[in-house]
């Protein structure tokens, strides 16, 4: 018993650096899986899954994770540094996400096609204007004399719970988006299922990131 209590530790921590790294690989892999799928430049609206992806299966992914004390490829980095980081991959996440959504409006606009009339639609444009305020949001974080009045734990602690809603809701929207009938019809069986994983188990992970870390917190507090 004593024994079995001793390697729970190691066991945490390896499994937290085995899925952190797998999340890694996936969220780089699922990206480089849809540009070779979407091709962009071949048309207009290929750039749409390439951004979005880029911008919410990579870029975001990378943000949460540079904080992971077991993943983190910069763990060595002061927290400041990597705040730094997190918002520059926030920022090209919101651009990415922007002209992603830019195509895709404009493409259905030449073809007078309806716009944001499927679930899919509605949570990725809910997702875009949130990550957006999320970024600017955070410029007191990065900036500390523009958090004048203000809590800066309190901040963090809101930051943190807003910033794993945008996630899922971004991992949402991806997820939803392989419902589409460009996917489908250009993925389907074995693939699709593992295609569907992707976001899931990158959903998963970063939620497991953020809620223990924020435990953690309320344990020293405590």
């Amino acid at each position: 018993m004593t024994q079995s209590v001793q390697s729970e530790p190691w066991i945490y921590a390896f499994t937290r650096i085995l899925f952190g790294s797998l999340t890694h690989v996936i969220s780089a892999g699922f990206t480089v899986f849809i540009a070779v799928l979407a091709r962009p430049g071949s048309s207009l609206f290929s750039w749409h899954p390439f951004l979005m992806t880029l911008a919410f299966s990579l870029f975001m992914t990378e943000a949460v994770l540079l904080f992971s004390p077991h993943s983190s490829p910069v763990r060595k980095l002061s927290h400041k540094t990597k705040g730094r980081i997190h918002w520059v991959l926030q920022c090209l996440c919101v651009t990415c996400a922007c002209l992603g959504l830019s195509a895709i409006s404009y493409n259905k606009y030449l073809n007078d096609k309806p716009h944001f009339t499927s679930w899919h639609g509605l949570v990725g444009i809910v997702t875009v204007g949130i990550v957006g305020v999320q970024s600017v949001a955070a410029l007191p974080l990065i900036y500390i004399k523009l958090a004048k009045g203000w809590s800066l734990a309190k901040m963090k602690r809101y930051h943190a719970v807003t910033g794993l809603l945008t996630y899922l809701l971004g991992s949402g929207s991806l997820v939803l988006g392989l419902w589409s009938a460009w996917f489908t019809g250009s993925v389907n069986g074995h693939a699709w299922y593992l295609a569907m994983l992707c976001p899931s188990l990158s959903a998963l992970v970063i939620m497991s990131q953020v809620t223990s870390a924020y435990l953690a917190k309320k344990q020293m507090q405590s």
